[in-house]
């Protein structure tokens, strides 16, 4: 099992590449108790992991003005003789300091080869428990670790407030040097991968919207500043959250780097009564010795076993009527399109905004979850079962977050939303936030979206996010108001996990303005997200390479759009632009009345094309290979089984300089590889592969190929499918 006790204040967490040992350090002069990381890196036997538990630490250099080993705490308090960001921060009545002491532990088995350690701690004082939780599988290197913190309903006691609960604090284990991997952006631009040396200092990511937001998602990469996508070591800690989160990274001047990460910003306040108590969402922890891909692969396959709630399905490829209609949706219109869809392979036809309420524009009648009475006068029954006569899946778009001010559920209930006694109500996009905190919201959501299902045997939401928190109060709650900032996440949680009990059928894809709510909380009750609302192909293939660090494919929506792009204006060549879609889950999301017959006939074969390679693409090990995706000369490629299917860009005209041949990865080196896919007729040109032909896998990863977009000279953005399969071992 995962978790090995050494002595009884010691324990080895074992992944099947990785162990990770800890330890109660408990200061023989005050009695407090302070749990520590003493290794995390290569597996180690038990007989090893002991040495390295009882093996006296190097001091770093101490002084009377720093403690550099509260680093390495598990999760350091606000307390004694710490100066540096600390993970745990409470205060009683006025005094705010925290010392606890070690009260036991217990494992746990949870069954399927997964296993718990609970580190049981006290105040010294005050009627105030932590427990620290690490959960350890035997299929997956990623480590599981959160905090609960509860106020024991026993013990009377004013309230006790909570200004910081990060789930944990992981320690990056001593390097000549640091670097961080992360991604930024904005609406547009969101994923954007910055790897660069880390600071001496505090470098903190965050998010205070109430949602993961488009500028920061909640991960992070350490290496010591030499790794690549198949060499050296690296550390990734990610947060399991969709509302406001914060991530500090905290690289001491006496050396050591420490990653502190949890839910809420600062500012915020939660208070615990007696017998209540809060428990912080998943802090994960993985370590790879084989550089940034091996560590995204590993990301990718724990999200496959244990996150998302349909690993193994292949998804359709959609289409999306939004920006062919925008809001003028109609029965007559939505059905021409529907055949256009269906006759080039479409398998899911998906409504956008625009079919309720009074909705004409984005002023009015989010909250009004009802078929546009003018528009729809009987109802969208007969369009939806048109569209599935058509051979498609029907699914609608969704807002169940927002109110128009302009609706009929604002009138009713102006109450219902997020909002601050004695202050305005500012609107973004002409809307307000729904406080999905409250139980009476989340059933009235519940209510609409389960009939909705029911009634019109729908298969698919788009649910979208439109907004972040202004105003964020719930005055009934009055000096517990500032729990909104969590409750409204774990709310939205509950509506998505009721509704899949209800139809286990239904495929929910999450969507907050484009990318601004992609995280590993959010997939464990969506089957895939919308990482940008810009489909420029150029601008996606970024965006996609900084999604890839930690999200698997079959989680990426990805649409063929409109050239020029809507959002940028850049005109680029379908074939292109559906080799950038076809790295993910592939939607078509174009105005296809305007698309040329020709357009339409090369669409088609290039749907067949995905079909034929998606669950290698969807479910595959990814590697991401050659150039920076977008910029230059770049490839991605994934392997299932037998099959190995490679997409091969060039957005440059003129590129003479750079490597001339694409060496593939995580081949059999040993095995024959046949092109099934991508190759020139007959017996090629000059080592271009040819269709038919086989090759050593050592041959295509020392060699490599040469593929047709990477000609030195050619038009701007071309691309390649190419497909082999294993024909021998």
């Amino acid at each position: 099992m995962p978790v090995t006790p050494l002595d009884e204040h010691c324990w080895a967490i074992d992944t099947p590449a990785s162990t990770y040992v800890i330890r109660v350090e408990v200061d023989p002069a005050t009695g407090e108790a302070a749990p520590a990381q003493k290794y995390w890196g290569p597996r180690l036997s038990t007989e090893a992991a002991r040495q390295v538990a009882a093996a006296r630490e190097p001091r770093r250099h101490v002084t009377s003005f720093s403690t550099p080993s509260e680093a390495e705490e598990l999760l350091p308090v606000d307390g004694g003789t710490r100066w540096g960001t600390p993970s745990l921060q409470v205060s009683f009545g006025h005094a705010r300091s925290v010392e606890l002491r070690f009260a036991g532990a217990s494992e746990h088995d949870e069954g399927g080869g997964a296993q718990r350690l609970d580190l049981a701690l006290a105040d010294a004082h005050h009627p105030f428990e932590v427990v620290l939780s690490i959960r350890a599988r035997e299929d997956t290197d990623v480590i599981e670790r959160w905090t609960t913190v509860r106020h024991p309903p026993d013990q009377a006691g004013e309230p006790i407030t909570v200004t910081r609960l990060d789930s944990a604090n992981w320690f990056v284990p001593d390097q000549a040097g640091y670097r961080y991997s992360g991604v930024f952006g904005a609406w547009a631009e969101e994923f954007q991968l910055q790897r660069e040396p880390l600071p001496v200092g505090e470098l903190v990511f965050t998010s205070r919207q109430g949602i993961t937001s488009h500028q920061a998602n909640p991960w992070i990469m350490i290496d010591a500043g030499a790794a690549g996508e198949e060499h050296g070591e690296v550390w990734g800690v990610a947060l399991a959250w969709s509302g406001s989160w914060r991530l500090t990274t905290t690289h001491r001047p006496e050396g050591g780097v420490s990653v502190s990460a949890g839910f809420g910003h600062e500012g915020v306040r939660w208070t615990l009564e007696p017998g209540q108590e809060l428990t912080g969402p998943p802090a994960l922890g993985l370590y790879s010795a084989a550089g940034f891909g091996a560590a995204s692969r590993a990301w990718h396959e724990y999200a496959r076993r244990h996150v998302l709630p349909t690993p193994g399905e292949e998804r359709p490829v959609l289409y999306n009527s939004w920006e062919a209609t925008a809001f003028a949706v109609t029965e007559s219109g939505q059905l021409e399109l529907a055949k256009t869809a269906a006759s080039l392979g479409v398998e899911l036809f998906v409504i956008d905004d625009g079919w309720f309420g009074a909705r004409d524009d984005d002023t009015t009648s989010l909250g009004d979850w009802w078929p546009h009475r003018e528009r729809f006068p009987a109802g969208l029954r007969g369009m939806l079962d048109g569209i599935r006569e058509l051979g498609m899946r029907v699914g609608l778009w969704v807002e169940p977050e927002m109110v128009s001010p302009d609706s009929d559920l604002y009138r009713a209930h102006p109450d219902w939303i997020l909002h601050l006694e004695h202050r305005r109500r500012d609107q973004k996009r002409n809307q307000l936030v729904l406080n999905f905190a409250r139980r009476d919201i989340r059933d009235w959501a519940l209510d609409w979206l389960d009939r909705l299902v029911t009634e019109l045997d729908l298969d698919y939401f788009k649910w979208d996010m439109n907004r972040p928190f202004t105003q964020a109060g719930w005055p009934e709650q009055g000096a517990a108001q500032d729990r909104v900032w969590i409750e409204h996440t774990r709310g939205v949680y509950d509506v998505l996990d009721r509704l899949r009990e209800r139809h286990p059928g239904l495929r929910i894809e999450s969507c907050s303005g484009g990318g601004g709510r992609v995280d590993l909380g959010i997939l464990r009750r969506t089957d895939e997200v919308w990482p940008s609302d810009n489909t420029d192909a150029k601008d996606r293939q970024q965006i996609q390479h900084g999604f890839s660090q930690l999200y698997p494919a079959s989680t990426m929506s990805a649409w063929v759009t409109d050239s020029p792009n809507v959002t940028t204006g850049r005109a680029m060549p379908l074939r292109y632009r559906f080799h950038v879609a076809m790295a993910g889950v592939l939607g078509i999301g174009g105005d296809l009345p305007e698309w040329s017959p020709q357009e339409l006939a090369e669409a088609a074969e290039l749907i067949a094309q995905y079909k034929s390679v998606r669950r290698v693409i969807q479910h595959g090990a990814q590697f991401r290979l050659a150039g920076t995706p977008g910029q230059e000369r770049s490839a991605v490629q994934y392997v299932l089984d037998d099959l190995v299917v490679a997409l091969v860009y060039n957005p440059l005209g003129n590129a003479k300089r750079g490597p001339r041949r694409l060496r593939l990865a995580g081949l059999d080196p040993e095995a024959l590889y046949e092109v099934v896919l991508g190759g020139d007729a007959g017996e090629g040109v000059r080592g271009r592969l040819a269709h038919g032909s086989r090759w050593y896998g050592s041959a295509l990863m020392a060699a490599g190929i040469r593929p047709a977009a990477w000609e030195p000279i050619g038009a701007d953005y071309r691309s390649d499918l190419v497909v082999l399969k294993r024909v021998s071992h």
